[in-house]
């Protein structure tokens, strides 16, 4: 049984320019890669009406007991402008003990750290009492409709059992080790017109401006205090995204007013409980401004949290063992897929520093790269035993 290098591997999977959703050839690279491991593999492709087709795969090592998933993705933002880099993004080079290259930190390493990790494991302990699989997106980075989620729809018809998940997103702030992500923070985004009358501006009895009903809805939205966060949670916390009225001449009072906002939000309430008290203050507004109005409501993921057990306990000692550092449990930050993997499996996640993620001249020191690799591998020992 071949044992494979994190380094070389991450190399190999950087050369791919994978910008969501573009697959470029690397979910059938790493398919070989593991099959050549024992995985049976299976690589699902998906299209929503008015999205691109995106790859997927999903792979499983043994057939019972216990089933320890990886889950990350193999796609990445776009490069940017290429002057603003030191070397092709899409040609990995190491300088000064890092490797860069778009995907280098978020989260092309992580997914060579899996692989690298699983191939050591099974080298040393060629029988285990369970199985390993690997659920890996190429939409994590974009929309996210045609990757993770669906995959997780596929293996629940498939009655696919995962026991616990490692997500491997970028989840430390400075140094690998410092923290362990044990849930999300939900995620809405309104998108608010207010429709008045255009007219004059100096008869503006004649018309109505929807202006004034929309900086007043701005104002209160902003001004709710909607809780005070949780032991595990930080306040419920609402953001002024896009403020919009097209209108190119000065001596015209507007018909139109549009406004963008996210609400980032705990789990002290959903997404349905943050429509209904949003609309009651808009509705509100609207009557007394004698305005109508539209909005339109996104939903990225609920709020989530995956109490800490047994599993969650040992990864932790795990991480502290090889890093020196205790890990803190953590739900700051962004979404992640973990918001549709927790609805089949307990899971969390750990991976490599952030700092770079999506900048220009994105890298992962070669001695994070190794440690993590060493993680991965001694948690499949630890969970195993």
């Amino acid at each position: 049984m071949q044992r494979l290098n994190e380094l070389q591997l991450a190399k190999e999977l950087i050369r791919f320019p994978s910008v969501t959703p573009i697959d470029a050839g690397v979910m059938s690279f790493l398919e070989k890669k593991l099959k050549l491991l024992g995985f049976k593999t299976k690589i699902l492709e998906f299209k929503e009406k008015n999205t691109k087709t995106v790859k997927n795969l999903y792979a499983r090592l043994g057939t019972k007991g216990l089933n320890f998933c990886y889950a990350g993705h193999l796609d990445v933002v776009p490069a940017g402008n290429l002057k603003d880099w030191t070397i092709n993004p899409f040609k990995p080079s190491v300088k000064h003990g890092h490797l860069i290259g778009r995907g280098a930190n978020d989260m092309k390493s992580s997914v060579a750290a899996f692989v690298a990790g699983v191939s050591s494991f099974i080298y040393k302990k060629k029988k285990f009492n369970g199985s390993i699989s690997l659920l890996i997106t190429g939409d994590e980075e974009g929309v996210a409709i045609n990757g993770t989620k669906k995959v997780v729809e596929y293996l629940k018809k498939k009655n696919e059992k995962i026991s616990f998940c490692l997500v491997g997103e970028p989840t430390n702030p400075n140094k690998l080790g410092e923290m362990i992500k044990i849930g999300r923070r939900g995620s809405i985004t309104g998108k608010l017109s207010v429709i008045g009358v255009q007219g004059h501006v100096a008869y503006p009895k004649r018309a109505n401006n929807p202006s004034t009903a929309l900086v007043q809805i701005l104002k209160e939205l902003k001004e709710i205090k909607f809780d005070k966060g949780t032991k595990d949670f930080q306040p419920t916390n609402l953001e002024v995204t896009q403020i919009n009225i097209d209108n190119p001449a000065d001596n015209v009072i507007p018909g139109l007013a549009n406004a963008n906002f996210n609400i980032r939000f705990n789990n002290k309430h959903t997404s349905s409980s943050l429509k209904k008290k949003l609309n009651k203050i808009i509705k509100k507004i609207c009557i007394k401004n004698k305005s109508k109005y539209s909005i339109e409501y996104y939903v990225s993921g609920e709020a989530f949290i995956t109490k800490p057990n047994a599993t969650t306990f040992m990864i932790q000692d795990t991480i502290q063992k090889i890093t020196k550092i205790k890990p803190k449990f953590s739900t700051t930050g962004g979404t992640s897929d973990a918001r549709f993997i927790r609805k089949i499996s307990p899971c969390l996640e750990f991976g490599l520093v952030g700092k770079t993620m999506h900048k220009v001249d994105e890298a992962v020191a070669l001695s994070d790269l190794k440690k993590l690799t060493l993680i991965y591998k001694n948690i499949l020992e630890n969970y195993f035993e």
